[in-house]
């Protein structure tokens, strides 16, 4: 009955679990979920106000399905000031969030016969776009000692005459690893003289610990940024998951045509509402807020990394950014090499919800996502530590 494009799709694990966390907590289950990428922070009050005063004022129609001209003009200079990207409204559209964006990307850009490499471990939804637009996936595995990181070897090794897309996420999600503006060039000195694409999604840009400095793939080379779509959102950095918010950019005219046509017969334009509300934040109005939940987040890092670090048989290492750590387990006698059956037990017996490394494609891990209290990840870990010590 159904077609064979949504039959060879998988569930989002991620989000599978975190419902399932949830319901248990319903039914009275004492659960502490560290399985969702959301934030525990609410939205600035400044962006909230924004909204109201959008409601109030009715501005509650239709748009243009890019969006309206304010909110291209701020992302257009977001994207200058911040990122040294320099676009045009024509290069820019709105979308309901970065999922959306890379959907919609993928369906313009990619088909059967193209190869998408995709660098493991990744977050849970390239794959499956890739497999949705009948595309072939090419994964490059990293290792803790490139710090999950692709080398400009591996990728040229990995670079075919089908090769279309290179998806690369900095901050990664789920290891928090962060590219420094050096890695980069050297990608891409290896993408020279090729046709290959790269998807750049930067959706935890802000996210950034230890003075490290945000480097966007596109602003290093004419080259780089030519070839280069770059994706973003506000969910995460600005607590805007509800929201709905992404937007990608590219100057290649003739993909963002065929992306807003696409758009036009999908969703049309994002919330009227969630666009005027958008633009604050972009404008950096919310800034100290901003900073304020960055720091918490790595002070959060810290403790979690540290108490990890202590439980025989696990290690992690500190991100340099994101809301996640990449537990590894491949030493738990029991567990090692199945980190479902690690999730699914932890789950039952002491009520922590943690993501399976083998969704993100990488075994004998699991992500933790430290976006929630101190409280909780101090008490999360110490039954985690439990569980591991009494098997």
């Amino acid at each position: 009955m159904l077609t064979h494009r949504v039959g060879e799709l998988s569930e989002s694990l991620t989000i599978a679990i975190s419902s399932l966390a949830r319901e248990l907590k319903a039914e009275g289950k004492d659960i502490l979920s560290f399985s969702a990428g959301e934030p525990d922070f609410d939205t600035p009050q400044v962006i909230k106000n924004e909204a109201i005063k959008a409601i109030n004022e009715g501005f509650t129609k239709y748009t243009a399905v890019e969006g309206i001209p304010e909110l291209l003009d701020a992302i257009k200079n977001k994207l200058k000031k911040e990122n040294n990207l320099e676009y045009e409204r024509a290069d820019i559209i709105a979308n309901i969030g970065a999922k959306h964006s890379l959907f919609n990307l993928f369906q313009a850009l990619v088909q059967k016969g193209d190869e998408v490499i995709i660098p493991a471990p990744y977050w849970v939804t390239y794959p499956e776009l890739a497999k949705y637009s009948s595309a072939s996936v090419v994964e490059i595995d990293t290792t803790p000692e490139t710090n999950y990181k692709i080398t400009p070897e591996q990728l040229k090794e990995a670079i075919t005459n089908r090769t279309k897309l290179l998806i690369l996420t900095t901050p990664s999600n789920p290891t928090g690893a962060v590219y420094s503006k050096d890695e980069l060039i050297a990608l891409g000195e290896v993408l020279k003289g090729t046709d290959v694409f790269v998807a750049s999604d930067e959706m935890y840009e802000k996210l950034i610990y230890d003075n490290l400095e945000f480097t966007s793939i596109a602003s290093i080379s004419e080259d780089m940024f030519e070839r280069t779509i770059t994706i973003n959102g506000l969910s995460k950095s600005v607590a805007m998951t509800g929201w709905r918010f992404g937007y990608m950019a590219s100057p290649k005219k003739e993909l963002m045509r065929a992306i807003k046509k696409l758009q036009s017969q999908s969703t049309s334009n994002i919330n009227s509402i969630t666009q005027k509300a958008s633009i604050i934040a972009l404008n950096g109005d919310a800034d100290n807020e901003i900073e304020h939940m960055r720091v918490e987040f790595q002070k959060r890092r810290d403790i979690a990394v540290e108490l990890f670090n202590e439980i025989d048989g696990i290690s992690v290492m500190k991100p340099e950014g994101a809301f996640y750590l990449f537990v590894n387990i491949t030493k738990l006698p029991h567990y090692g090499n199945d980190s479902m059956f690690f999730s699914k037990k932890l789950l039952e017996e002491k009520g922590v919800a943690v993501v399976p490394g083998v969704g993100f494609g990488m075994e004998g891990h699991f992500r933790f996502s430290f976006a929630t209290d101190e409280a909780s990840i101090i008490a999360g870990v110490a039954r985690i530590k439990e569980f591991v010590e009494i098997k």
